[in-house]
Order: structure tokens, then C-alpha cells, then sequence
């Protein structure tokens, strides 16, 4: 034994070092995995362009699986490569990836929405209504802290937001309090588990190092914790993490909230990035909220 890392640890430390999320990390190694596999465990530095087409080409044609898949397992395949064993091969960039359909998107209209927001109650009917008021993302919802709530300003940040960046959108007013009743009563079992000894939660990209006491202070406590604790696949800690998204999933594909969503703010004639260009002059415009608050 040379004492060098597994493969796998190996495509694990790399994905930790670029702060990829825990659902990525999992993916990737899931697809090292099958590639090894498929050409009876070979050690990827010892293959090439023609074993990746073939690896590639069985998803497509003997699995049948879908274009995005097929993407999904060449991305990783390609950080394997340039990322974790470090070899620059002029291959990597002549692989095909798989076109994906086109398909219009399920656009609700605001009927629509309304009875389906008629259907919910509680925090789901929130967590709706805050997707389709605030065109945020379904992640960005459940990943929302408590800090990143302002109610005098009427607006959001959301953090670490697709492509990892930061941008302020709007919190609709009639939102407002039935979100503040809801923080209470998070609050109340947050308090709870303080004095249960409990009340940690993660915090991103080692913050945790830099502020030791921050995971038990309210202002990093999730909007939407989880009813129960949940084991840290990478500390092994026991804590409250965010609610399951797949909770909200199994119902309703949340993604049509958004659309629809942007679909309103379009035919209105407010443009879909105006909050982020808000958020680039240090400031929400008032007239865009005001707007948002009359007709949410």
C-alpha cells in the first residue's frame, strides 16, 4: 500500500475544496462508480476517449436514458479527469454531449395558481406562496436562513443562488405576516432545543471554524427546519437540517410556481432580473416593490 487516497476520497476532496454541494459530491462519485464498473473496474488513468464514448453510448442506447443523464455523467466523467487526476486530454472537449428536447414550460395562470395556493395551508401554502410572490427557486426556499429575511425592506437575498451567486428579490407584503407568526413559532422550538443542549445547524464553507458559536444563533437558524433531526453526511453530526424538499415535490412540480411567476412579471412589463439589478445598486426599488406589494 502506497498510502495514496482511494479514487473516490480523491473526486470527494476535490469536490470539497470547490464547494460543490453534498448532492453533487454524491452524483459525481455515484458516476465514477458505474464508469469503473462498466469497464470491469480499470483505473480511469488507464482509459481514454474511446472507453468514455463507449460508457456514454450504453446510457444512451441500451439504458435509453435521457439526454440531461447522459450530460450529468459526461460533467462528471470530465471532473474526474481535469479535476482529480489532473490529465489534460484534448479529448475531453471533443466528446459529443446529448442535445436536449426543447419543450415549452408549464405556464400557470394566475387562476391557476390561486387555486392551487386554495388547495395548501400551513407552511406549505407558504412556501408556494413565497415561490410564485418571490420567483425564487425551490432550493432557494428551503435553504433560506433566518438572516436573510428583512422585513423592512420587504426583500430576501438569497444566497449561493445558481451559479453561486448572491442576489436580493422581493418579500410580497401580504407574505409578511403570516411569515412573521411562522417565525415565532420556529423560533419557540429553536429555543427549546437551546435548552436541550441541541439548536445547531450547518453552515456553509467552513464557517463554522470561523464563527464557533454561529450554528446554535438564530439569525443562521433555517426558515424551514425539518421536524426532525438528520445525521450530517459529511460531520456525522445530529441536527435539524431544512424540510425535504421531496415533501413539497411529490405533489406538484414547484418549478411551474416560478414560471409562472416570471410569466406574470413579463406580461406586466417588469423585467425578470429587476430584483438582482436592485440588488447591484445597494438598494430595492420602491416603486418595483410597491408594485409587487398591490397586486400579490
Amino acid at each position: 500500500m502506497d498510502g495514496k487516497p482511494r479514487l473516490l476520497d480523491q473526486v470527494r476532496e476535490q469536490i470539497r475544496l470547490k464547494h460543490y454541494s453534498i448532492r453533487t459530491e454524491r452524483v459525481y462519485c455515484e458516476w465514477v462508480r458505474r464508469f469503473t464498473r462498466f469497464h470491469a473496474y480499470r483505473h480511469p488513468a488507464e482509459m481514454g476517449a474511446a472507453e468514455v464514448e463507449a460508457f456514454l453510448s450504453d446510457l444512451a442506447v441500451r439504458r435509453d436514458v435521457s439526454a440531461s443523464t447522459q450530460n450529468q455523467a459526461l460533467a462528471a466523467l470530465l471532473f474526474l479527469y481535469k479535476q482529480v487526476l489532473k490529465l489534460e486530454l484534448p479529448w475531453l472537449g471533443e466528446v459529443v454531449r446529448a442535445k436536449k428536447p426543447v419543450r415549452l414550460p408549464v405556464v400557470l395562470s394566475v387562476e391557476e395558481v390561486k387555486a392551487v395556493l386554495a388547495q395548501l395551508e400551513g407552511e406549505l401554502w407558504l412556501i408556494a406562496s413565497l415561490l410564485y410572490g418571490s420567483g425564487m427557486r425551490l432550493m432557494e426556499v428551503m435553504r433560506l436562513r433566518v438572516k436573510d429575511v428583512d422585513f423592512a425592506a420587504q426583500q430576501i437575498v438569497v444566497r449561493d443562488g445558481k451559479g453561486m451567486k448572491d442576489r436580493v428579490t422581493v418579500l410580497p407584503q401580504r407574505l409578511r405576516e403570516p411569515l412573521r407568526k411562522h417565525l415565532l413559532s420556529v423560533k419557540a422550538v429553536h429555543n427549546a432545543e437551546l435548552l436541550a443542549g441541541r439548536g445547531d445547524v450547518y453552515l456553509p464553507q467552513a464557517l463554522e471554524r470561523k464563527y464557533p458559536k454561529a450554528p446554535w444563533e438564530w439569525a443562521w437558524q433555517y426558515v424551514f427546519p425539518a421536524q426532525g433531526l438528520s445525521t450530517d453526511p459529511r460531520s456525522g453530526k445530529r441536527r435539524r437540517h431544512h424540510v425535504d424538499e421531496k415533501r413539497l415535490q411529490r405533489a406538484f412540480k414547484w418549478r411551474c410556481a416560478r414560471q409562472a411567476s416570471r410569466s406574470w412579471r413579463l406580461r406586466t412589463g417588469y423585467a425578470i432580473r429587476s430584483p438582482r439589478i436592485c440588488w447591484k445598486a445597494a438598494r430595492t426599488s420602491a416603486r418595483f416593490r410597491s408594485y409587487w406589494v398591490t397586486r400579490m
